[in-house]
């Protein structure tokens, strides 16, 4: 990762970190794709809004993604944030830091958003939230900050289920 900060280009050909800031491939995608992204954006929009409101305190922000193809949902940095890998590798050196949020991002075309899309019990909602976001930060090799609690919200949706 400190590799890759400073390593900005190869050849002409800039670099862009997956996991770090708003995905943009440029000319790669076409103009069509890149409006079909916008749209996309603009209408779960209110989704987005939903989950930020139950992740406040865990999230800087909630955004719609094309970044991903089979996961749900993940977690990316800002720009100007550090990764978790340096964060950890700084923690585990004494360095202190300053707390910060990721970005959750949401793949809308994933069943399991879109059932969240159309959850209208707030309470489950929010459980279902909470759950994605769980998911995702052990995705992206991250610790859950209450574990047990992760656990009997996911075996509360899995009764859920079975019911």
């Amino acid at each position: 990762e400190w590799l890759m900060g400073h390593l900005n280009e190869f050849k002409g050909k800039p670099f862009q970190d997956e996991a770090r800031g708003a995905l943009d491939l440029g000319k790669l995608d076409s103009e069509e794709d890149q409006e079909q992204q916008k749209k996309l954006a603009e209408q779960n929009q209110p989704l987005a809004d939903r989950v930020k409101a139950v992740l406040a305190e865990d999230v800087e922000d909630v955004r719609i993604t094309t970044r991903l193809t089979e996961s749900p949902a993940c977690l990316v940095v800002t720009e100007q944030d550090m990764g978790p890998q340096m964060r950890r590798i700084l923690e585990a050196a004494g360095q202190s830091l300053p707390a910060t949020k990721p970005v959750f991002e949401l793949n809308p075309e994933h069943p399991l958003v879109q059932k969240l899309d159309h959850e209208a019990d707030e309470d489950r909602f929010a459980e279902l939230s909470k759950v994605l976001f769980g998911q995702a930060q052990l995705a992206s090799g991250g610790q859950l900050e209450d574990p047990a609690a992760y656990v009997h919200r996911l075996n509360k949706l899995l009764l859920e289920l079975s019911s």
